[in-house]
């Protein structure tokens, strides 16, 4: 059974796809988006299924594909925001975290979080007032994130640069071991 190089959670716009994909480019290992794997298994983008099927069947299918990317990934994986909203799963990264896995918290403030959302469509739980879902997003996930990190990064006013050498800084022990 394979386990991931490195598991990437934080809220929207924390940079989990720019920095996923950087990291494993660097690492010459895979990089796997659990909600481009929802979008690749039901052919609708995440903002559709919220409005086709609901936030509950969209996110018992992402409890589903995060079990996959963990059990079949030997890269990064970059899970969707709201991912930490299960129970299951952060039962499962808790696991992977206490077995050796490496989970890093990708942080950001609101002001940096909004700047960089805009009024994106392609966030359906942003789409009313984002600043307000996004400071409420932020203070009511942040414990989860951080029952389930082995370590944080904000990325905050950061270039992508510097926080991708913060998060490789994070899993090198565990790369270099393979």
């Amino acid at each position: 059974m394979s386990a991931p190089l490195l598991v990437l959670v934080g809220p929207p716009a924390s940079g989990k796809t720019t920095v996923g994909t950087a990291v494993a480019e660097t690492l010459g290992v895979a990089f796997r988006d659990t909600d481009q794997d929802i979008e690749a298994a039901t052919g609708s983008s995440v903002a559709d299924l919220f409005v086709t099927s609901g936030e509950p069947h969209f996110r018992a299918l992402e409890e589903q594909a995060v079990a996959r990317a963990l059990a079949e990934s030997d890269g990064v994986v970059a899970l969707g925001g709201g991912a930490v909203m299960s129970a299951a799963t952060r039962e499962l990264l808790t696991q992977y975290g206490r077995g050796g896995g490496t989970v890093v918290r990708l942080d950001i403030d609101v002001a940096s979080a909004a700047r960089r959302v805009g009024f994106s469509r392609d966030r359906p739980l942003l789409a009313v007032n984002p600043r307000a879902m996004l400071r409420q997003m932020l203070e009511t996930r942040a414990p989860l994130y951080a029952e389930v990190a082995t370590s944080t990064v904000s990325t905050s006013g950061r270039e992508p640069a510097d926080v991708v050498a913060d998060v490789l800084a994070a899993v090198a022990p565990k790369a270099a071991g393979r």
